[in-house]
């Protein structure tokens, strides 16, 4: 899993990594020059400014030279950010009837792909599963969830083409509680986040949800397209105030070499990460780690060759 994780962010870590090599070049000692350099490289990654400056900050205050390792503290410093929001989700059956996910997102982002994801994966750990097919605004979008559904053995509730999504997902409750299924997973209709009456539609079927579980939604999900950079970050946060995100899970981010943005969403939001996707297999939707993720982001053999012989 890991090997894939690296392979989905080559284009990432070539971007980091061909900076960092030149951090590690024939000087003696860290300066004000390298700094420069190891700055750049991180915000060309879409890192972020406080995930660039804290970095940098730290680097300065170690008084770093090349006798130590400086891809080993950048790697552990990275994961620490990354391990405060470090939560993988296991959804369990409620009470009062199943765990209901709610995925939001733009158009385009994967969200029907990755509620695909998410179903095979809760179902082989033995959870039963039904999808709600609340884009009801793309008749391909409802064909896309029942073929999923088909090749997954996953019931799909769903109306005719231009239904009201609420009414789909208020279906969804009734008969996922009826059947006894343990995980529900929603889609919706993609909308940018300006879109008010769209914004305004998620509050109406929140509402309807919480009918069944005053709890309810049990994770409100944003599916994030990686290759969007600094846009994703402003996606991330007016979804955030007009709707009250649980967690966000990125795609695609075997398509960018700014796979950095996970780090500023980190910053801005410190909403749970529960999901990466770094291919199109099932596999290749994984679990969020801190660890692997910042390891994969900066793993270079030939670095660490160098770092072990300083």
């Amino acid at each position: 899993m890991f090997k894939r994780l690296a392979e989905g962010i080559s284009r990432t870590r070539d971007s980091l990594l061909g900076g960092l090599k030149a951090v590690l070049g024939k000087k003696t000692r860290i300066d004000d020059t390298t700094l420069e350099t190891l700055e750049s490289t991180l915000l060309t990654a879409d890192c972020g400014v406080e995930t660039t400056a804290r970095i940098v900050h730290l680097i300065k205050s170690r008084g770093l030279d090349n006798d130590q390792s400086l891809l080993s503290l950048v790697t552990n410093e990275m994961t620490e950010l990354l391990r405060e929001v470090e939560a993988p989700l296991v959804p369990s059956r409620q009470t009062a009837g199943p765990f209901i996910i709610l995925v939001v997102g733009v158009n385009g982002a994967g969200k029907t792909t990755t509620i695909a994801k998410m179903g095979r994966r809760f179902k082989t750990a033995g959870l039963s599963v039904m999808f709600a097919a609340g884009d009801t605004f793309r008749a391909a979008a409802v064909e896309q969830l029942c073929i999923w559904g088909e090749r997954l053995d996953i019931p799909v509730i769903k109306q005719g083409s231009g239904a009201d999504p609420a009414s789909v997902i208020f279906d969804a409750c009734t008969a996922a509680t009826s059947r006894g299924v343990d995980v529900l997973i929603a889609d919706t209709a993609g909308r940018l986040q300006t879109q008010t009456n769209l914004m305004a539609e998620l509050e109406k079927v929140k509402r309807v949800v919480r009918k069944f579980d005053a709890n309810a939604p049990h994770e409100t999900m944003l599916i994030v397209d990686a290759t969007m950079g600094q846009n994703a970050l402003s996606q991330a946060k007016l979804f955030h105030e007009q709707i009250e995100l649980d967690s966000i899970s990125l795609t695609k981010l075997d398509g960018t070499a700014k796979g950095g943005i996970l780090f500023a969403l980190v910053s801005a939001l410190k909403l749970p990460i529960r999901f990466i996707g770094v291919g199109e297999a099932f596999e290749d939707l994984q679990a969020f780690s801190a660890e692997e993720f910042a390891r994969a982001m900066l793993s270079d053999s030939s670095l660490e060759t160098k770092a072990a012989e300083q």
